[in-house]
Formats: C-alpha cells, sequence, structure tokens
C-alpha cells in the first residue's frame, strides 16, 4: 500500500435504535439518517482524527455515512469526496424486510460471495466495487492518510483487501474479529 487507511463506520441511525432487525431499503425511501448518539459518534470519531493528519476524507453517497463525513470533516477541515463504490451492500428484494428473511435465503455464510438476490448484490459484487475504488486510490495518490467513511460489510471487505486476505473462510474468520461498530475507527497501515 502507497497510502495510509482510516477506516470509520458511519454512526448510529434509526434503523439501528429502532429497527434493528429490518435490512436496510435501497433505494431509501427517505433518508436514514443518524441519530443523536450517532451524531456524538460523529465528533467523538473526528476528535480522535484530529491528530491523524488526514489528507483526504472519501465517504459513501448513502446520507448517514456522508452526514458522518460531513460532521468529521467540518471539525478536522476537510472537504468530502463522495463515491457510489462505497455504498452499502444493496440487499435487492430483501431491503425493508426481516433480516432473518435474508439470512435465511442462504445455506451458509459463505454463500453469501457468490449467490445474489433478486436485484441486489452478493459480497463478491461488493467486494469488486471496493476494489476499484482501491485501486484507483493508490495509482492515484501516495504517503497519504486517507479517511474512508462507509458500512459495516463495504469496510469489512475494504480491510480484508488492504490486509491481502484470499481465503474465504479466513475472510469470514476476519468479518468476526474486525467488524466495525457505529462510529469505530480502524487504522490500516
Amino acid at each position: 500500500m502507497k497510502n495510509r487507511y482510516f477506516l470509520l463506520r458511519h454512526g448510529q441511525n434509526f434503523y439501528q435504535s429502532e429497527l434493528p432487525d429490518t435490512v436496510y431499503p435501497w433505494p431509501e425511501p427517505s433518508p436514514i439518517l443518524l441519530t443523536d448518539k450517532g451524531k456524538k459518534e460523529a465528533m467523538a470519531a473526528a476528535q480522535k482524527l484530529k491528530n491523524k493528519k488526514i489528507d483526504i476524507i472519501f465517504s459513501s453517497d448513502v446520507p448517514r455515512a456522508r452526514q458522518t463525513a460531513e460532521i468529521v470533516g467540518k471539525e478536522i477541515g476537510n472537504d468530502i469526496i463522495l463515491d457510489s463504490r462505497l455504498r452499502d451492500t444493496n440487499f435487492g428484494i430483501f431491503g425493508g424486510n426481516k433480516k432473518e428473511e435474508y439470512r435465511n435465503f442462504f445455506s451458509e455464510k459463505k454463500e453469501r460471495f457468490i449467490k445474489r438476490p433478486s436485484k441486489g448484490e452478493n459480497w463478491n459484487d461488493v467486494e469488486k466495487r471496493v476494489k476499484d475504488f482501491l485501486d484507483e486510490i493508490e495509482e492515484k495518490y501516495k504517503n497519504k492518510n486517507i479517511l474512508v467513511v462507509s458500512h459495516g460489510d463495504t469496510l469489512w471487505l475494504m480491510e480484508g483487501l488492504l490486509k491481502n486476505i484470499k481465503d474465504r473462510e479466513e475472510f469470514l474468520k476476519n468479518r468476526i474479529k474486525t467488524d466495525l461498530k457505529t462510529g469505530e475507527i480502524r487504522e490500516i497501515k
């Protein structure tokens, strides 16, 4: 890697606080924004990032991530570059339904890499767009401190790519160890 990465999961939103068993719809019928707790998480993340000399902030264009990035950017004095490749997984026909229905669509977790719900994505799809993003950033920048504000699965897959994890079983084990909580930051160098 030519750059140092800071991965930040967006702050808590209404779905996480009030509808934790519901899959995010896409496109969102109305913006899913941060709760007061989510705004505080974003501000706390900004305080932790103040001395990290962040050069560039990239964010998912989905409102909850964008809102998190804007709070952080304002606090540390950086503009935000929105990128749709950093969006959360598109759960297709399962969006707005119970998470259990989505989970039952797969016979095992590893199947989420290859089996795609109708009108949605699998983890390979998300990984491909994240890889395209990283390849572009690594080609364009060198020796930069880059903050990426995104979503749980997107960041977990990004971390696996940055750590060059190839084996799917290892990838899944890595997910359990590295799943970021809302407002949590992880540095990858």
